[in-house]
């Protein structure tokens, strides 16, 4: 029989290239996994995190097999993001793509009866044949999800295709109730004597359907009667096991959980699921945590996960990669609806080896998760115009999209398009469903710039299911006033943009699935924005998951039954005025707001409250009731609010652009740009603008005050937007921009000679 040994615990590890140790090397570190070198520095906002090339290593002793001809896998769970396996000295397997799982067949270099060097060397440096290229969250290093030995007898469910489980499960709902199961099964080693058993049980352990097939060819589709559906608020789960039979004797063993559901989407009623019209609503998600990094344990995963079900989402986009199986477990328990993708992000290789990765990849990802019931789409890349269009690009992605439904039938393709993609570009006719990454009121317009411009594509393409994968603003639970503006990155604000959006979304119930960018903050190490170094700010919930900020909770009274109510601002617990402004989020439909044990008000609306409340001198006590729920805070009324709560680089940064012009001098900001031969542009990328100091300290200068972004190419976001223009980049900012600044760079950038 089958039997799996976790190698998790006892390693040694060295951060250095220290090369193949031909035995045990005792002076190394020891560590236990999930382990990677970037648990700290992947995120401390020291600028950068070691990319290295580095060595693991563990003795272990060759598995017993009470059969002759048994063979011995050593499993890696995922490595990032290149990884080279040794056993006593011999290599056994290379892997390219750090978050999917990887095994070898080791048993002709185990050593019966003494022990055995298990060796891996990990690196997340950059190779060009490699995605992710470059991407705004960082590539951590290591050995982050752990290693196993498995031991099968001679004849096995298959371990080597692409590292799968050996068993795919195809549920299909019939009209009369029930569901048919398509089983199919890989088969090594196995002769004429073997045939695959296939049992299917219900939630409660009852078998309800089995069938026999010989192991030469194991294909069988079974009949459940009045199957039990998955539904999102009632996961109902199948196991369904096949075994590997010799006369009495089960050789192999495989079990997997499925579901059984339908879905589907439409241009106009959006996703449904089992008949029923479900819009998608719910959060993107990166695998790391504060100084853990993404060495991540099960119990973490599932923490996660339930803190996303009690934000009330029914979706989850797992960015930009694969996902640790014990998230996607998750997921099918709690009932999620997964946009699962590939790292085929931001930068596009041109290098056919790169497409290569991108297939393997692809692969991985679709025959190792296949089995999952909360998996409804497969992602094949995210925001890959930032560097332009191109024929290759275009083909390259319709082989991706055709091999995904050579794969998988079953489940749809989805894209994630670049705010800036043209809105006639080819790309949006390749994957059945599209979505885009819009941050109007952050990265460019006003936050109410995105109901009109979605009415408008649905307008102008009805034939297409359309989403929005990404969408947010950065949000520090430091940062108040009473005046929230884009780009002060204050919670206030954040909170103000997600009311907006989460009113948008139940307005257009035919926007297919909606993804919050990001449920948590997470690392990135080249990022240094709104006090906050080494992280992406935009989460909903912080890194270490210990606050909830108050964005949080206006998804919570749109997406939830339970009742609840919220008393924004507790973090802006100091305030200066004669009134102030108290925001109270409820699914209830009437809160009465006390202070100080007296009734202020009580109001009648849609998820928002808002009170002017006048505080006492001192600290103010406030309740907000509904028929169900309460909740309260504590205010301070001062004279003077604490500095802490303005970030220093806002005002400068206010200031920097009122100045700019000052550089320019005398010139007609409205007559219209010229493009010169042979002098530099704001139509040129900034790769090209670098060969020119001059050139590249005007362009950064202009494009750090329009979007905050440091472009220079010792940044970290540096591969990521080499390719693009200062007009694209400053084009982000949009309104936020001043009439006159992109002319006032152009006309500097044409005095310099190329």
């Amino acid at each position: 029989m089958r039997t799996i040994i976790n190698l998790n615990s006892g390693w040694k590890f060295i951060q250095e290239n220290a090369g193949l140790p031909k035995e045990l090397p005792l002076q190394w570190q020891d560590v236990d996994l999930p382990h990677t070198w970037n648990a700290v520095d992947g995120h401390d906002g020291n600028g950068s995190y070691d990319r290295g090339s580095y060595w693991y290593a563990k003795e272990f002793d060759t598995p017993e097999q009470p059969l002759a001809g048994g063979r011995t896998y050593v499993e890696i769970l995922a490595a990032g993001q290149q990884a080279t396996v040794y056993v006593n000295g011999t290599e056994v397997v290379y892997h390219e793509g750090g978050y999917s799982i990887f095994r070898a067949d080791i048993t002709d270099l185990c050593r019966k009866g003494e022990k055995n060097l298990l060796t891996v060397n990990c690196s997340n440096e950059y190779k060009d044949s490699v995605y992710p290229q470059s991407a705004d969250f960082t590539f951590y290093g290591g050995l982050y999800r752990g290693v196993n030995l498995i031991s099968v007898p001679e004849a096995h469910f298959d371990l080597e295709y692409f590292a799968g489980p050996g068993v795919a499960v195809t549920p299909t709902a019939s009209d009369c109730g029930g569901a048919y199961f398509k089983l199919e099964s890989w088969v090594k080693g196995a002769d004429e004597n073997f045939t695959v058993l296939y049992s299917i049980q219900d939630a409660q352990g009852h078998e309800v359907a089995g069938g026999t097939r010989p192991a030469d060819a194991p294909e069988l589709t079974l009949f459940v009667p009045e199957a039990h559906r998955w539904e999102l608020d009632d996961p109902y789960l199948y196991t369904v096991t096949a075994r590997l039979q010799r006369r009495n004797e089960t050789y192999d063993e495989v079990v997997v959980k499925a579901g059984v559901r339908s879905f589907s989407c439409d241009p106009d009623k959006g996703f449904i699921i089992n008949g029923k019209e479900t819009p998608l609503r719910g959060v993107s998600r990166h695998q790391d945590q504060l100084y853990k990094g993404n060495a991540l344990t099960k119990e973490d995963h599932y923490e996660d996960a339930a803190l996303i079900k009690e934000l009330g989402a029914n979706t989850i986009r797992l960015a930009h990669y694969q996902h640790s199986q014990d998230f996607y477990d998750a997921c099918d328990e709690l009932g999620f609806v997964i946009w699962a993708e590939i790292p085929f992000i931001s930068v596009f290789n041109k290098d056919p080896e790169a497409h290569k990765n991108c297939i393997s990849q692809l692969k991985e990802l679709i025959i190792q998760n296949y089995n999952h019931p909360s998996i409804c789409f497969w992602g094949i890349s995210n925001e890959i115009l930032i560097g332009g269009i191109s024929e290759q690009l275009v083909e390259n992605h319709k082989e991706l999209n055709a091999l995904a439904k050579e794969l998988d039938p079953n489940r749809l393709t989805t894209i994630a398009h670049v705010s800036m993609t043209p809105i006639d570009s080819p790309m949006h006719h390749i994957t059945d469903v599209i979505s885009w990454n819009h941050y109007f009121g952050w990265y460019g317009g006003r936050t109410e710039d995105n109901g009109p411009w979605f009415d408008r594509f649905h307008e102008k393409y009805p034939e297409l299911c359309v989403g929005i994968s990404e969408y947010g603003c950065e949000g520090v639970i430091t940062n108040h006033g009473p005046n929230p503006a884009c780009k002060d990155y204050s919670e206030e604000y954040q909170a103000l943009y997600h009311e907006y959006m989460a009113k948008m979304l139940e307005e257009r119930p035919w926007i297919w699935s909606s993804h919050v960018w990001n449920m948590f903050d997470f690392g990135c190490a080249a990022r240094n924005e709104g006090g906050v170094a080494g992280r992406n700010n935009k989460g909903l919930v912080t890194m270490d998951r210990k606050v909830k900020k108050d964005s949080y909770y206006i998804y919570q009274a749109y997406w939830t039954k339970k009742p609840m109510v919220h008393i924004c601002g507790r973090r802006y617990a100091q305030r200066a005025g004669e009134t102030t402004e108290v925001r109270v989020y409820s699914n209830e439909p009437s809160v009465a707001l006390y202070v100080n044990g007296e009734l202020a008000e009580e109001k009648s609306a849609d998820k928002v409250f808002v009170f002017t409340v006048v505080l006492k001198e001192g600290n103010n006590i406030l309740v907000a009731r509904t028929a169900n729920a309460a909740d309260s805070i504590s205010l301070e009324k001062v004279e003077k609010e604490p500095e802490i709560y303005v970030l220093p680089e806002v005002n400068e940064r206010a200031e920097g652009v009122a100045n700019w012009f000052e550089t320019v001098g005398s010139m007609d900001l409205k007559a219209p740009m010229e493009f010169p031969e042979g002098m530099y542009s704001i139509k040129d990328s900034m790769e090209e603008i670098a060969k020119s100091p001059e050139a590249l300290e005007t362009a950064a200068k202009a494009v750090k005050l329009a979007t905050n972004f440091a472009i220079t190419p010792d940044s970290g976001m540096w591969g990521m937007l080499k390719a693009s223009t200062p007009e694209s980049l400053i084009g982000m900012a949009g309104s936020l921009v001043p009439e006159g600044f992109l002319e006032s760079l152009n006309a500097q950038l044409i005095k310099i000679r190329k």
